[in-house]
């Protein structure tokens, strides 16, 4: 029997929820979707992986540092 494949997820283990935009400031995740990754099917975490990297404007860049 094979090891289950692991589950793709956007964290960098930088948790820290910014309370302006409700985004992780590691991953651009909300609360909910962080909490409810592991439930999600593999399309719908696959559609929210590429969203990810847009919603990074949605926090402000003095939050984030260096790109």
């Amino acid at each position: 029997m094979s090891a289950p494949t692991p589950i793709a997820t956007p964290c960098v283990k930088v948790c820290f929820v910014d309370g302006e935009s409700g985004l992780c400031l590691g991953c651009f995740r909300t609360l909910a979707e962080i909490a409810g990754w592991s439930r999600l099917d593999e399309p719908v975490r696959r559609r929210l992986m590429e969203e990810l990297p847009a919603r990074r404007f949605r926090i402000r860049p003095e939050k984030l540092g260096p790109a």
